[in-house]
């Protein structure tokens, strides 16, 4: 392994590890930030609302930028912008700074992503499904021990002086200056690129291939996100297990979704991407159906099922970077786009479903309840099955042009 390669692997592999300590260690934080600036529930969801919309702005210009300045200086940017919000978090005493640190800090984490699948597309040329699934394994393992690591550290006390939320954040944030050090001293390639050569935007408008790998990345998104959000809930609320043990469901969940990225990534490269989208999620989708159906004896399935769409957002990044090695930026930038406005409206008909079913069955009943988690869940497991058929459908499209990857 030559030195230009070792150290692109580095800033992929600690960027993804930063990316997923940023975006989890806000869980045991939270409870101290409402109490420190007194927010009601509104104003915290405003809070957090501002990780889809960070997210989505960033969206919106990475690519452009990615074309000015190259690939090196946004993913440099996105860095900086995430170590710079974390010195802002730090001394950030009113909640007006603080939000607009925090918003700074998902600007960063919305650059980042698209900056590091553009990055990753074009690096990992051979193996491609192998090298996605890994670099996604480690935003699964930093994700994994990020509210532990948060934990600890707000309990650390230097000079007298206790670390709490804000220098947790500070701490964290600032690793950011790791990557930046190593790209800096790196070049990546794909930058070289004229303008003439890249894919134009209204090609991949018109290919209906990208528009169904979207339908397949927002299904299988939606999925994999809404467990994090509504397996505590269902578990305690369902079977009434206490919080420790639902939590602890939840962590094998991330287990396992973050070893099947580290492990079965190969896989996907033997088997063929689309087929491989197919298979993961429909495992993950019967799983799902099977733990609703079986009852708390099976429970154990909900975790498994991350075995399943842990495998979904990689790999359809390494088709991306397959199909579209001259237009990954742009291709990358869209779908990630449309997948983000997809899941916000994925995880509004989740609750949605809750509550309707539960004012069919009976409003104040444990029947209604139990049977609106169920049919909550059963939505989720809804979406890994209809990523499954839409990957079907795909596969279908490109056996009649010869074009499987």
């Amino acid at each position: 392994m030559n030195k230009i390669y070792a150290m692109q692997l580095a800033t992929i592999f600690i960027g993804f590890i930063i990316f997923g300590f940023s975006e989890n260690i806000k869980g045991p934080a939270i409870p101290r930030i409402q109490f420190d600036f007194m927010l009601n529930e509104s104003q915290l969801g405003t809070l957090l609302s501002l990780n889809a919309l960070g997210y989505l702005i960033a969206c919106s210009f990475t690519a452009y930028l990615t074309r000015i300045w190259g690939i090196k200086w946004v993913t440099v940017a996105a860095f900086a912008s995430m170590a710079g919000s974390g010195i802002i978090i730090f001394y950030s005493h009113y909640y007006a700074m603080f939000s607009a640190s925090y918003f700074l800090m998902y600007i960063g984490n919305g650059m980042l992503e698209i900056g590091l699948a553009i990055l990753s597309a074009r690096i990992f040329v051979r193996n491609t499904g192998t090298m996605m699934n890994m670099t996604h394994g480690f935003y699964g393992l930093s994700s994994t021990i990020a509210p532990l690591i948060a934990t600890g550290l707000m309990k650390v006390t230097i000079g007298g002086h206790t670390l709490d939320w804000r220098g947790m954040y500070l701490a964290m944030l600032l690793l950011s200056v790791i990557p930046i050090v190593i790209a800096m001293f790196s070049s990546f390639p794909g930058d070289d690129i004229s303008h003439e050569d890249r894919v134009p935007f209204k090609t991949l408008l018109k290919d209906k291939v990208l528009w169904l790998m979207i339908c397949v990345l927002t299904f299988g998104v939606v999925s994999e996100l809404a467990v994090g959000g509504w397996l505590v809930n269902f578990l305690e609320k369902a079977y009434d297990w206490d919080t420790v043990k639902a939590s602890g469901m939840l962590s094998i969940f991330f287990l396992c979704f973050a070893l099947a990225r580290l492990l079965l990534g190969p896989l996907t490269d033997k088997i063929g991407f689309v087929l491989s989208l197919i298979l993961f999620s429909g495992f993950s989708a019967i799983c799902t159906f099977a733990a609703i159906a079986g009852g708390e004896q099976v429970a154990f399935l909900f975790a498994a099922s991350g075995i399943g769409i842990a495998m979904i957002y990689p790999t359809v990044m390494a088709f991306i970077a397959k199909r579209y090695p001259k237009g990954s930026d742009t291709a990358i930038t869209f779908t990630v786009t449309l997948m983000g406005l997809g899941s916000v409206i994925g995880n509004y008909l989740i609750g949605g479903v809750i509550e309707l079913v539960k004012h069919i069955v009976g409003e104040d009943t444990q029947t209604g309840l139990l049977r609106g988690l169920q049919a909550g869940y059963g939505f989720i497991g809804l979406c890994a099955a209809l990523c499954s058929i839409t990957g079907l459908i795909l596969y279908i499209l490109l056996s009649k042009r010869k074009e499987i990857i």
